[in-house]
């Protein structure tokens, strides 16, 4: 999917690709916790503002954590780009229950799939808060 994606931007010169049924599309940069090597993906941040963004760690729904969410659990530090700007240093924040207990409605409530994608799923999926280090 992120293939596709970083195509399309591509083809258009950055003119589709960069948001996504009204969310951000942030290019996530995480260091991958076997291999120690910089890796990067696409994400919609339902949630933004103030240079900080809400991701969601769904991997569609699917009952394993995404690769980007377990190498950030190993290593808070990342970079995030948003509409091909330079990548930004940021620190990742998984948020705790109280506060994914306030996000979670707001985002399901506005982002439908978000909702299909925890019914699918018995594991929780984490939200995680990226936020300019400082």
């Amino acid at each position: 999917m992120n293939a596709g994606h970083r195509l399309l931007i591509r083809l258009t010169g950055g003119k589709v690709g960069h948001s996504a049924m009204g969310m951000p599309v942030v290019e996530l940069t995480t260091r991958g916790r076997r291999s120690g090597e910089p890796r990067t993906v696409l994400l919609t941040a339902p949630v933004h503002g103030d240079g900080s963004y809400v991701v969601v760690a769904s991997r569609g729904g699917d009952d394993r954590h995404p690769a980007w969410f377990l190498n950030l659990r190993a290593d808070p530090d990342v970079e995030v780009a948003v509409q091909g700007g330079p990548r930004v240093p940021m620190r990742a924040r998984i948020a705790d229950p109280a506060d994914r207990a306030t996000l979670w409605p707001q985002i399901a409530g506005k982002y439908r799939n978000y909702a299909g994608y925890q019914r699918s799923t018995t594991r929780e999926i984490p939200l995680v808060h990226l936020e300019p280090r400082g």
